[in-house]
Order: structure tokens, then sequence, then C-alpha cells
């Protein structure tokens, strides 16, 4: 055989080597089939996007309290209007409200909060109307005052100039706007933390099961105690990573201007501070700890550090899939897709973080607490059945609660 020919039949088996080594594996087929998740986790991130616009438009409103005759002239050229401005410069959307016998209240109960922001309100008769103008208001107050003047000169061409009465009122403690913000920042502090801490739980039963390790361990102690011990011992890792930089960032923050600080306190969250802290802390374990046990199952199938680089790609998929949803249940807070965010196991933290922000009841996260450590447990039993019978070629299969107790 010549020289040439040999080298070619050595390139050749080696790149059938790698070839087989790379495509004859389960972990292969997350890889091909990535795409499919790419376009999957897009399209929920577009319904995530779509919701997070309808949500901004949704929470903010201006409001005008009028006579029920004057209700749908004013609707009239409030569409009218509205064709003067871009889209992006139009005031908030008009809610009209047919006054009572105490309209003056009326109108500072529509200020007093609820799931909405209102920017003005408008009350009295059209011709002398009186505003409510919160602080940082924009144009919204001048807008209801032309709004009124074009009401009134539609029906007398002869009217005098509108002039409203301005009356400065203070802001809700809990604004609308704050607590969805508050709510997304939960959302995506837990998405960065474990899409940052999690994923190294995939690697860690590698080299142990290159090196023979495992085999020990899973005679001397249940495999289900091998995987939980694995998984609190990186979940200890990932509280000295938060603890120090968390520590660090607190002290950044007290140096923070009084300005911006006003701003950040503006972010109040429906459940009051200390409690969505502790909901906070509580969530990202739960987020930890249950993307980090399907990692860990999943990632006990691979042998090799290139089996590990092909699931990291699926892995970052699907932590981005629960923030797309968890970012649109916290910008609808109470709807279908909320529900469905809270309820389906992975994106259920990141979910009930955001609910934390929005919603005053804590009775529900007890519940949502529970439920995710059921899936924790789970998901454990489950990785460790696999791996018994995928890797280490042992075990009946039967879990332990249906297995025979042996005759004495």
């Amino acid at each position: 055989m010549s020289p040439a020919r040999r080298a070619l039949r050595q390139t050749l088996t080696i790149a059938r080597r790698d070839f087989i080594a790379t495509v004859f594996t389960p972990v292969f087929l997350l890889f091909l089939f990535a795409p499919a998740l790419i376009g999957t986790m897009s399209a929920v991130g577009g319904v995530g996007a779509a919701s997070m616009s309808d949500g901004a438009a949704d929470r903010s409103r201006i409001v005008a309290i009028v006579a029920a005759r004057d209700a749908d002239p004013l609707r009239r050229q409030d569409q009218r209007l509205r064709h003067l401005f871009r889209p992006d410069d139009a005031p908030a959307p008009l809610a009209v409200t047919i006054a009572t016998a105490d309209p003056a209240a009326q109108a500072r109960a529509a200020l007093s909060g609820g799931r909405v922001d209102v920017h003005a309100v408008l009350y009295g008769p059209l011709d002398r109307p009186t505003i409510l103008v919160p602080p940082q208001t924009r144009y919204a107050d001048a807008y209801l005052e032309a709004l009124a003047q074009a009401t009134v000169a539609a029906a007398r061409p002869d009217a005098v100039t509108v002039r409203a009465a301005r009356i400065a009122v203070r802001p809700p403690e809990h604004s609308a706007g704050g607590q969805h913000q508050s709510g997304f920042i939960a959302v995506f502090g837990i998405f960065f933390l474990t899409l940052f801490l999690a994923g190294q739980v995939v690697g860690t039963m590698a080299e142990e099961r290159n090196n023979k390790v495992i085999e020990v361990l899973a005679a001397a102690v249940p495999l289900e105690a091998v995987f939980a011990g694995k998984l609190i011992g990186m979940f200890g890792v990932a509280v000295l990573f938060i603890t120090f930089w968390g520590t660090v960032l607190g002290q950044i923050l007290s140096l923070v201007p009084g300005d911006m600080a006003a701003g950040l306190g503006a972010l109040a969250p429906a459940v009051g501070t200390p409690v969505f802290v502790m909901l906070f802390a509580a969530y990202f374990s739960m987020a930890y700890l249950l993307l980090g046990s399907v990692f860990l199952g999943v990632g006990a199938q691979a042998s090799t550090m290139r089996e590990i680089q092909m699931l990291s790609l699926p892995i970052t998929l699907v932590q981005v899939g629960m923030f797309a949803l968890a970012s649109a249940a916290a910008r609808q807070p109470g709807s279908v897709l909320a529900m469905v965010a809270e309820i389906f196991p992975l994106s259920s933290p990141f979910a009930m973080a955001g609910r934390a922000a929005n919603s005053p009841e804590v009775w529900p996260h007890l519940l949502a607490l529970g439920w995710q450590a059921i899936w924790v447990a789970a998901f454990i039993a489950a990785g460790a059945r696999l791996f018994r019978r995928g890797v280490l070629q042992s075990g009946g299969g039967r879990p332990f609660w249906r297995r025979r107790r042996a005759p004495i």
C-alpha cells in the first residue's frame, strides 16, 4: 500500500470514528433538533414580547368623569384628536366614567390604584372642568383640557375657551407600573442567576463516570441520594456565589445618588419588600433545584465533554423559553397564560416571583413552593432511574414501593 493511500485510509478511519462517536449518541438528537427548539422558543418569545407590549399599553389610563349626555361626544372627540398624534406620542387610552352624586370623591378614588396607572382625571362640567394631576404627568392634563374644549365647541360653536382648574395630588403608594417593573426584574433576576449557575450541574457526573467513582457511590448509597447530594452541593456553591456578589452590589447601591434611589424606591412589590425578598430567595432556590435536577438527569447520560458541550444549547433554550413564558405572565397577571406559567413546573418559580410583585396574596406562594418541591423530588427520582438503567445497566426497573420483600 502506498504512503498516500495509507495516510488517506488513516484519515478516513479517524473521521469515521469521530463521526460515529458524535452521531450515534442520544445526546446528538437534542443537538439535531435544536433548530426546532429555536423556532419554538422564538415563537414563545414573540408571544412574550407581544404581551409585554400589550401590558405596557394596558397599565396606564386618563379618566374623564362626566355626565351621561357628554360621554359619547367626548369619546368621539377623543377618537378624532388621536389621529393627530404618532402612535408613540399618543396620550394614554381614555376611560370615560359616568359621574355620580360626588364626582370629586369619584375622581380621587380613580387615582387610588388598581391594575392600571391613572395619569390624570377630569371631572365636573366640561366648560368648567377640574383635573387631578399626579406628579410627573406629561401632557395628560393638557390633552384632557383640549378634549373638553373640542367637545364643548362641537356642541356650541360660540362657547368660551375652556380653562380647567388643576389640582396636584399625591400618587398612590403602589403604582401598577412599579409593580409590573418589579415583577419583570424578579423574573429576569431568577433567569439570569439560573442561566449562569444551574447549567454547571450538567457535567458534574461525567468525570466520575469515567473514573468509575459513581459505581462505588451507587454501591454504597442509593443512587437517588447521590443525585440529591450532588444537586445540593452545587446549590451551595451557587448560594456562596450569590452571597458574595450580593454583598458587593449592596455596597455599590448604597452609593447611588438620591434621585436614582428614589426611582428604585418606586419599584414597590404588592406583597411588600421584606416578603418579596424572602419569596425571591425561595423561588430562586426552587428554580435552581428544578432546572438543576433536570439538567443533572440529562447530563448524567453524557460521558464525554463533547456530549456535554452539545447539551449546552438545548439547556440554554429551555431556560430562555421559561423566561419568555414567565415574562409574558408577569405582564398579564390573572390571565390564562399566567395560570399556565404558574402551574408548569419549570416556569412556576419565575411566574410566581412575578405574581409576588403584582398580587398581595401570600397563600398561593405556599402552595406553589410545595408543588415545586414535589417536582424536584420527581425529577431526581426519574434521573436516578434513567441513570441506573441506561448507564449502570442495573436494576429491575421497579420502583422501591413495588418491590416485594424477600422471603425469610
